[in-house]
């Protein structure tokens, strides 16, 4: 089989009925482009893989025999890629008419775009903020003990959240999530693939800042939209994956920041993530919002749909 425009791949771990409407979403959706679906089965128990098999054949399925988690089974994805593009996609979205085709033409229209990402919207339509910065060591300090929950909109965590960010123009940002993320193939050819190291946490991040370090553009594109609800698969097991995703952000604190800071900073930051860390266990333990992944610009109708 030869090249296709867009090569489509979806991550999934046990959100067979999202997947689902995710897959029909993408074929129903998608028109004017040549495109194929890679999902990567992370050796899920509730029949996902048997399921699109039996009710989307045209899809290719990778089936894991054990968890690898997330930077690896999308790696998966993009080395069985025939596409010009590789497009990450969550199981937990759904595909608004012409978001591909857009991304697609956006990126054709761009070749200074190595890799761009769509408007996401919460379940009740408000939009959901997916963009982020660098932050210096006194904005990661205080994102690290949760200051933006405490005083929403600070000028000290702002930095990081971009909760000013003006979704409705096309620019280019330091980092925005793979949620809906796609990538031109010589990106990954030139530039490599997702951290490994990583797992899941902050593995975005981590790629969106390795661009950024090589001088490569991502850009967000506003007139791609699609629906996210968000954290469906991570929200299952909290207490562990809290405890991950805080071992995730000492890895990529070590990996990607660490060295542009002070020793003194370094004490502080990694001091703050530990902190944070027993911080979410409490309050997951004592709260009724059991999501693992909060952050501002996420709805009330999204906050109650992952309780």
């Amino acid at each position: 089989m030869g090249a296709v425009d867009l090569s489509v791949i979806i991550a999934s771990y046990n959100t067979k009925d999202l997947l689902r409407d995710c897959l029909r979403s993408i074929y129903d959706t998608t028109k004017e482009i040549s495109f194929e679906v890679i999902v990567v089965d992370d050796c899920s128990t509730d029949g996902s893989a048997e399921m699109v098999s039996e009710l989307f054949p045209d899809a290719r399925v990778i089936r894991n025999t054990t968890n690898l988690r997330y930077a690896k089974v999308n790696n998966a994805g993009l080395q069985a890629a025939r596409g010009r593009y590789g497009l990450l996609l969550n199981s937990d979205v759904v595909v608004r008419p012409g978001a591909f085709q857009t991304l697609v033409r956006f990126m054709d229209q761009h070749p200074d775009a190595a890799a761009a990402g769509p408007k996401l919207l919460n379940p009740d339509g408000s939009v959901q903020h997916c963009i982020r910065s660098f932050a210096r060591p006194v904005a990661m300090a205080f994102q690290s003990l949760s200051l933006h929950k405490i005083w929403p909109g600070n000028p000290i965590t702002d930095v990081y959240y971009n909760t000013k960010f003006d979704y409705s123009r096309v620019q280019t940002v330091q980092s925005t999530g793979t949620t809906s993320f796609i990538i031109r193939r010589s990106t990954w050819e030139t530039f490599g693939m997702l951290d490994e190291r990583l797992t899941l946490a902050f593995v975005d991040l981590a790629y969106c800042h390795m661009l950024g370090q090589n001088k490569q553009n991502i850009y967000y594109v506003p007139d791609a939209v699609v629906l996210h609800y968000s954290g469906k698969s991570i929200n299952k097991d909290g207490l562990r994956e809290i405890r991950l995703m805080h071992r995730e952000l000492r890895k990529f604190y070590d990996f990607y920041i660490a060295s542009q800071h002070n020793p003194v900073s370094r004490i502080l930051i990694r001091a703050g993530i530990w902190l944070r860390e027993k911080v979410k266990l409490l309050e997951y333990e004592l709260s009724g919002d059991k999501r693992v992944f909060s952050t501002p610009g996420v709805s009330a109708a999204d906050r109650s749909a992952n309780r």
